[in-house]
């Protein structure tokens, strides 16, 4: 146990008792399991011994003095959150370092047995401020952030009585758990649970990493305790604590930043700056492409605490997912989510080649396939309610429509439930069939999107039919069913790429066109997979239609269309409605664009 700063003999005889008792509590630990005796035979004698000597040295001066702690390895631990602070605390004491603590660390480590001194102990000055200044101090810092290298730093530390510390041990007030929390924090509690003096600790430890460890991961105290038995100089290992250290200080700023933001009076949702914190959820096998690198980064944000979507989803079955699988399954959830009658949405390169709603969800599962069965094989299901039994064997055992007799492959399945026999029966259909389980995304959430050198921000587009006004242009008026038909084709459209036409009736989509230069190719698409049964239908277009005569719009009623749905904003929109009205087919504006790219 290090010396305090007044150097006392009796604190020195405290110090040393204390490290005898460790000694003894070692002993026991040993004696109950011998894997430990290898490591503590050597340690127990040198420690007892210098012990003993310390107690003679101190005994033998003449008058107080400051004597410094750089004899003794020292440790410095304050912890909000301490998971396993007691195997720690004991483990570091065994291999002789003095611990020095603060406030509820402190206790704790003295329930486990531990030995400990007290920040105050050492800096002669309590905790005040209702706990806001504890370890601010230069009897602390300075401990921490001299350069063992530098004579000039030693002797500085020597001229003032301040030991040094060899590891730093801190984690953070819980603020993001507080203002994430279900109960709603008040501002001032908000306040309070900013830490000051834990980033302070860390950072300087971080800083001085060549010569102090610094463990901000109750999961890193095995590797670091190996570490420190080896007693070996790693650079690399001390590099990446360090760096580890800095990126939750980072991370812990972004949350205080972001909050703070959000209690401003004006509350926009694009600040001047912002961070994101990213957390690594799992290294992908590769990217796009099997010769790009690739991973999958959790978002931190305070903002996407309970948001639902495919990062947080849960994976029953399969295998590991991929970057593609990602994005696939990311289009296909955030598009069956938008419908509130039972739906089956199946996608196929981020884009839905079948969409069906019904109440009887079998039958709409059996529609979205029928709208395109060659697009849908190996490609991503998803449904809006629970698979259970009936479905899962309808997933399991239906033929493509292409021929009758081959079993649909797909290469994920996702939902926001699953019974238990649902659950068993997909998982016979194959070993590698990704099921995931969802919660449904939240709207209003910012979409970001990089380009080279910077990144677009924007509101994530969250309309539905309900919050569009269905103009009619046209002198014919749309029946009912064929408005109904546009609102499906409309909600339909704003998740296909661009260009993008999608043609619907009776909650189905027929037909679709996606990702043309031109938006004449992608109807012509779209009429080509609908069919006949395009006659009558609901065509929805994502944006207006720059020509009418000769082109889209006169080409779409010429093959019997019903009913059209445009944002409108052309400057030939008149040539459109005259167009419409000559065939008699019902034009609707929503001034809404749909543009998805």
């Amino acid at each position: 146990m290090p010396l305090s700063l007044s150097a006392a003999p009796a604190a020195a005889n405290g110090a040393a008792r204390r490290l005898v008792y460790s000694t003894r509590r070692c002993l026991q630990r040993v004696r109950q399991d011998p894997i430990f005796l290898s490591v503590v035979r050597c340690r127990y004698s040198t420690v007892t011994r210098s012990s003993i000597r310390g107690m003679a040295d101190v005994e033998a001066q003449k008058a107080p003095s400051p004597a410094l702690s750089t004899g003794h390895k020292q440790a410095l631990i304050s912890l909000s959150d301490k998971r396993e602070l007691a195997f720690l605390g004991n483990e570091l004491q065994c291999l002789g370092y003095s611990i020095v603590s603060t406030g509820g660390t402190a206790s704790s480590l003295e329930e486990s047995g531990v030995s400990v001194t007290k920040v105050e102990d050492i800096t002669h000055f309590p905790e005040m401020l209702d706990g806001r200044v504890k370890t601010l101090h230069p009897s602390i810092h300075g401990g921490i952030l001299a350069r063992r290298d530098h004579h000039h730093h030693m002797e500085a530390l020597n001229r003032h009585g301040i030991g040094t510390f060899d590891v730093v041990v801190v984690n953070l007030y819980p603020f993001y758990e507080k203002v994430t929390s279900s109960n709603k924090i008040a501002f001032e509690d908000g306040i309070e649970n900013i830490d000051i003096g834990g980033p302070t600790l860390i950072r300087a430890a971080a800083k001085n990493h060549k010569d102090v460890l610094v463990v901000v991961d109750h999961e890193d105290y095995p590797a670091v305790l190996e570490f420190l038995r080896r007693e070996q100089d790693d650079q690399e290992f001390r590099r990446k604590l360090a760096w580890k250290a800095f990126q939750h200080v980072a991370t812990y700023d972004s949350a205080v930043s972001e909050w703070m933001w959000k209690q401003t009076e004006n509350g926009e949702k694009l600040p001047p700056s912002f961070t994101v914190p990213l957390s690594l959820k799992s290294t992908l096998r590769y990217g796009e492409n099997p010769h790009q690198k690739a991973a999958f980064y959790g978002d931190k944000s305070i903002s996407v605490v309970n948001s639902g979507g495919i990062a947080t989803a849960i994976q029953h079955h399969g295998k590991e997912m991929s970057y593609n699988n990602y994005l696939d399954a990311d289009a296909a959830w955030n598009c069956v989510s938008e419908f509130k009658s039972p739906t089956c949405v199946i996608v196929k390169h981020t884009n839905p080649c079948g969409v069906a709603s019904r109440q009887d969800i079998l039958e709409a599962y059996r529609l979205a396939v029928k709208a395109d069965p060659v697009s849908a094989f190996g490609g991503i299901v998803a449904f809006n309610t629970t698979v259970d039994e009936d479905l899962a064997k309808e997933i399991r055992e239906f033929r493509s429509p292409t021929d009758g007799a081959t079993r649909m492959f797909y290469e994920i399945v996702v939902a926001p439930k699953y019974t238990e026999k649902g659950l068993e029966i997909l998982r016979g259909k194959s070993k590698t069939l990704r099921i995931l389980e969802a919660k449904k995304s939240e709207k209003g959430m910012l979409s970001l999107r990089q380009v080279g050198g910077g990144w677009l921000a924007q509101d994530s587009d969250g309309l539905t039919p309900e919050d569009v006004k269905f103009n009619v242009m046209s002198k014919r008026v749309p029946q009912e069913a064929e408005l109904h038909d546009a609102e499906f084709a409309w909600l339909c459209v704003k998740h296909v790429k661009s260009n993008a036409i999608v043609i619907a009736k009776n909650n189905c989509m027929l037909g679709m066109g996606s990702g043309q230069p031109n938006r004449l190719e992608s109807l012509r698409i779209a009429f080509r997979k609908a069919g006949e049964e395009a006659k009558g239908a609901a065509l929805a277009s994502d944006a207006f239609f720059p020509f009418a005569w000769k082109d889209a719009v006169e080409e779409a009623c010429e093959k019997g269309i019903g009913v059209i749905a445009e944002p409108g904003g052309s400057i030939r929109d008149g040539d459109a409605v005259e167009c419409c009205n000559k065939y008699g087919v019902s034009l609707l504006f929503t001034n809404v664009r749909h543009f998805r790219h």
